[in-house]
């Protein structure tokens, strides 16, 4: 890094130190996750290479070295200063609160962001709300627009395609962030306790194993791969693991707990904190929606049902859910 520094002090010389040494350190654990997943078997994926169209986010590990917060009383003030760069004001949607650790600018189409982590951040505990829930996950599926085919040409036009598609999806994106996190400040508010289902979420979006024809090389049984990835697709759309994340943050914060349960067979269970018998059956989900026990002729919602179930498993079916 230094004789990189040293040979071209008007471009990497004017950046900070500690900035570009994270972005090894992001390269560094990209390909130790390659190497790791060479030596268990799995689909290795070779990092690829970010040119500067497509290298999106540059870190700052500490405040203050290459980037300082400058954040005042006065909300339209806030600054943040860039080594090599200046200060440049920041639209602060909200009051920064605790101590400033690392600060991140990251690039969403033609937009800036500035991302600030904080530490000894005080907790606001809630009142006992003397209620629990629990939390069955699902998806909706949805249909999106069929976009041109993919080209490699650099050319304007395509340059603008790739914009127009950045800025769709980057809405998407905040819009699905906006849902999480006021969906699990609600339930943080109106419950003491949050049963969620306990996912593997990495195992659960892997494409299936090859089936090989057996006497004949080069020849491939089917293996429901191309049904498998509409699923696949469905659930990390959905952003499980963001969801779970954020809640498990707004629950620490607030004095809350989050009791994850074994998730296997919650939407095929006979619920029996709602009347049910507790049979568990393929036969009992009739359809996405609906639940009917073929044992005691329980019925009700599929989703419902699970997310009882889940609170069932957590120990808190005694308190009421919703």
């Amino acid at each position: 890094m230094k004789e990189i520094r040293a040979f071209d002090p008007g471009r990497q010389g004017r950046w900070s130190f500690s900035s570009q040494q994270a972005t090894l350190r992001r390269l560094n654990r990209a390909f130790e996750a390659f190497f790791r997943r060479v030596k268990i078997g799995q689909m290795p994926g070779y990092p690829r290479f970010k040119g500067a169209g497509h290298f999106d986010t540059v870190e700052f590990p500490r405040d203050g070295d290459g980037c300082r917060w400058d954040s005042t009383p006065n909300d339209a003030r806030t600054r943040v200063r860039l080594q090599g760069v200046g200060h440049i004001r920041v639209h602060q949607h909200r009051s920064v609160r605790g101590r400033v650790k690392t600060i991140s600018v990251k690039r969403e189409g033609r937009r800036w962001f500035v991302v600030v982590a904080c530490v000894d951040v005080p907790t606001e505990r809630l009142a006992v709300a003397g209620s629990a829930v629990g939390i069955d996950m699902g998806v909706a599926q949805r249909h999106l627009a069929t976009f041109p085919k993919r080209t490699r040409q650099r050319t304007k036009r395509h340059r603008a395609a790739a914009r127009k598609v950045a800025k769709l999806y980057a809405r998407i994106r905040r819009q699905r962030l906006d849902h999480h996190h006021k969906t699990a400040l609600k339930l943080v508010r109106e419950h003491d306790a949050i049963a969620c289902e306990r996912l593997n979420i990495a195992g659960m979006t892997r494409a299936p194993a090859s089936r090989p024809a057996v006497g004949q090389a080069g020849v491939f049984l089917p293996n429901g791969a191309a049904g498998k990835a509409g699923l696949n697709k469905s659930i990390l759309g959905a952003g499980w693991g963001l969801f779970l994340g954020i809640l498990a943050d707004k629950a620490e914060s607030a004095g809350r707990r989050v009791i994850p349960v074994d998730a296997r067979d919650t939407s095929r269970t006979c619920p029996p904190s709602a009347g049910g018998c507790g049979h568990v059956a393929r036969e009992n989900r009739l359809t996405q929606a609906r639940l009917e026990c073929v044992a005691c002729g329980f019925t009700a919602n599929a989703d419902h049902a699970g997310a009882l179930n889940v609170l069932h498993r957590a120990g808190l079916a005694r308190c009421p859910a919703a």
